[in-house]
């Protein structure tokens, strides 16, 4: 396990706890999510896995839509979120929610019928490769959606960058000073390029930017 892998871990595994409450209970963020879910528009029965799953902020959201006889099987890299995470599914007693620890950007599961992952992409190395990654999981006909978090462009939104900047480094594992800087412009561009490979490979895509312009979403059919 590289030393990066490793720090990143640590880190949220440290923070888990705060993290849920953060993922659960910011205003507004409920809200945000019930929309992504909306537009990714899994069926009844379907099987989603939801790659980067964290302590499963989503699965509430995710199972109703797929109903008792769906699936919903979260990913992610860091035990102390799937302990979370596995504590929300004892908590409420669902059956057909599960989770397994593994890399989103090589998930550990052969198919499903639709992919969802939200504010992932930033962290990954490679994000448009995940993304087709997750495509070829689901195939053609899946649904594939993002909602992920970068600087906004809105003229509204501009004049909160810098504080939006200040809670991305907050959020970096690793503080060095040199980070500051960059990690804002890195999420931003690996934002970009996941949600370009999303329109890249799927037809009627949905896009559209939230909470003065600091959300973003997308969610299509692959082809």
């Amino acid at each position: 396990m590289g030393d990066g892998v490793a720090e990143t871990q640590q880190f949220y595994t440290r923070w888990a706890g705060l993290y849920d409450a953060l993922a659960s209970h910011t205003p507004g963020i409920g809200g945000l999510r019930e929309r992504a879910i909306t537009r990714l528009a899994p069926a009844r029965g379907d099987t989603v896995v939801e790659m980067g799953c964290g302590t499963g902020a989503n699965f509430p959201y995710l199972r109703e839509r797929v109903g008792s006889e769906g699936t919903v099987v979260g990913v992610d890299l860091t035990g102390g979120m799937l302990a979370e995470a596995r504590a929300r599914i004892e908590r409420e007693g669902w059956e057909n929610v599960h989770v397994v620890a593994g890399d989103a950007a090589r998930p550990p599961v052969a198919d499903a019928d639709a992919v969802f992952a939200s504010f992932v992409s930033g962290m990954l190395a490679d994000p448009a490769a995940a993304v087709d990654t997750w495509a070829d999981l689901v195939d053609e006909g899946g649904r594939l959606g993002l909602l992920d978090l970068a600087r906004s462009t809105r003229p509204v939104g501009r004049s909160l960058n810098v504080l939006f900047a200040g809670l991305v480094f907050a959020g970096l594992p690793s503080k060095r000073r040199a980070d500051a800087a960059e990690a804002p412009r890195l999420l931003d561009n690996r934002v970009v390029a996941a949600q370009q490979a999303l329109r890249e490979r799927c037809t009627d895509v949905h896009y559209s930017t939230h909470a003065l312009g600091f959300v973003r979403l997308a969610a299509g059919t692959v082809e």
